[in-house]
């Protein structure tokens, strides 16, 4: 049988697994629509830096962070909406330097090319970041033509929880290919993207091009998961889901 028989849903996070950021203004763009938001509803002059947020959904960082600064969760969690529309709007007004302090991690334009042109691979994003500025970072450094279209996904604006979102992409994406999918993929690099990848019935596929280690993603995994040192060796990425380079 050959492998264009076997329909492939892939999705991918974003920050430290297709891009990366650099530079004393590392996400410039993301952050500064954090702090807008912490100003604009609460009058919080604050940092996301201020608590660990890698892996986690922009939500629960706004959250998070605004119980650091003294906010109570409860009254944080019921201003989301507010918080949310507020990054949004900032990101939008200044999408121009959406690419300040990011780069395109090595091999990414290669594989997202390869997956592209396979008629049987479906291309999404699942991210903690708002759907928004996840496309905007996309669209900001090329790389959203490589995306299926109608563009799909799981976002941090559709639901805290991470597993939750893998479930979500792979429903959207159903709605618009016929017939499911064989095989779902996720692809990410923190523990969080491993356990949410198995939660959501995806093989996980960890890269080490974040701040975690091939251990700490292992770790993470119920022991099926596969752990890449990164995306560079794009042949070796397509023979996992059965395909060519």
């Amino acid at each position: 049988m050959g492998s264009e028989k076997k329909s492939i849903l892939v999705t991918f996070d974003v920050d430290g697994t297709l891009i990366q950021s650099i530079g004393s203004a590392s996400n410039g763009l993301h952050r500064r629509a954090f702090a807008h938001a912490f100003n604009q509803v609460f009058g919080v002059e604050g940092t996301i830096d201020a608590v660990q947020h890698h892996g986690q959904t922009d939500p629960l960082i706004l959250v998070n962070t605004l119980v650091h600064y003294g906010i109570p969760s409860d009254v944080a969690t019921e201003k989301l909406p507010d918080l949310k529309s507020k990054m949004i709007e900032y990101a939008k007004e200044h999408a121009k330097d959406i690419g300040e302090g990011l780069q395109v991690l090595p091999g990414v334009v290669s594989l997202l090319e390869s997956l592209s042109l396979k008629k049987n691979v479906a291309i999404g994003l699942v991210t903690g970041n708002l759907e928004d500025i996840a496309w905007l970072k996309m669209e900001g450094l090329g790389l959203r033509k490589y995306f299926t279209v109608p563009n799909f996904g799981g976002f941090g604006s559709d639901h805290t929880d991470r597993g939750q979102l893998v479930k979500i992409a792979a429903e959207r994406a159903e709605k618009q290919i016929a017939g499911g999918f064989n095989l779902r993929v996720h692809v990410g690099d923190t523990p969080n993207d491993i356990r949410a990848a198995e939660f959501g019935g995806a093989l996980a596929i960890g890269v080490c091009t974040g701040i975690f280690s091939k251990e700490d993603l292992e770790s993470a995994s119920m022991g099926k998961a596969v752990i890449l040192a990164g995306l560079a060796n794009d042949k070796a990425f397509m023979s996992l889901l059965g395909l060519e380079g």
